[in-house]
């Protein structure tokens, strides 16, 4: 899949934003302990992929009832939904200077009904010439998401057949349809009612 980035300057993917906070100490002291035994780009990448896929549960997984948007109360709260968890990742990369993109497909039930849009982040690590998208949803009976370079390890691959689509674009902040139901929701109910259903 050939990608197109939302603005092709790279340090716009490094920037920190209300949502990407990755200048909250929160997220900074997180990002520091993982540096400390992960100090190798690579190394680090994966370490905080895995921490944001295991340590922070997706909420519906969890029956968690709250919504986070922030990297720094996904983290704090350890709780949230793909879009959420993908802007804690997107923030832990930032804050050790990888560039890190936030990227969508839209995903349907096996008769392509209920369609929904699901958040993944894209990571470009030093050496590298193309991104590589990674899913921090959280693993579950079914999904099991790892961190590659390669070939994707998803959490879900997309069905053309059922009008499932990659999306190319890399965003630089949340997409306005997900930050904006992830802000106006007081709780994970509310939130499935008014989830995106295409960008």
């Amino acid at each position: 899949m050939e990608f197109v980035q939302q603005n092709p300057d790279i340090t716009a993917y490094l920037a920190a934003s209300e949502a990407v906070d990755h200048e909250h100490p929160v997220v900074r002291a997180l990002a520091q302990r993982l540096a400390v035994a992960h100090p190798d780009a690579y190394a680090y990448a994966e370490a905080a992929f895995v921490h944001v896929r295991d340590v922070v549960p997706h909420s519906m997984d969890a029956g968690d009832l709250r919504v986070t948007w922030r990297a720094s109360d996904v983290l704090e709260q350890r709780t949230g939904i793909c879009y959420a968890k993908s802007v804690a990742y997107a923030a832990l990369l930032r804050a050790r200077g990888i560039p890190a993109a936030l990227c969508y497909q839209r995903l349907a039930d096996d008769d392509g009904s209920n369609p929904v849009i699901h958040g993944l982040v894209a990571v470009l690590l030093p050496g590298e010439r193309v991104w590589a998208r990674q899913d921090v949803r959280g693993n579950k009976p079914g999904v099991d998401a790892r961190f590659s370079l390669g070939e994707e390890r998803l959490a879900w691959t997309v069905r053309p057949e059922f009008n499932e689509v990659d999306y190319p674009v890399l965003y630089t902040e949340p997409h306005p349809a997900v930050l904006d139901a992830l802000r106006a929701a007081p709780d994970r109910p509310s939130l499935w009612r008014t989830l995106p259903t295409e960008l």
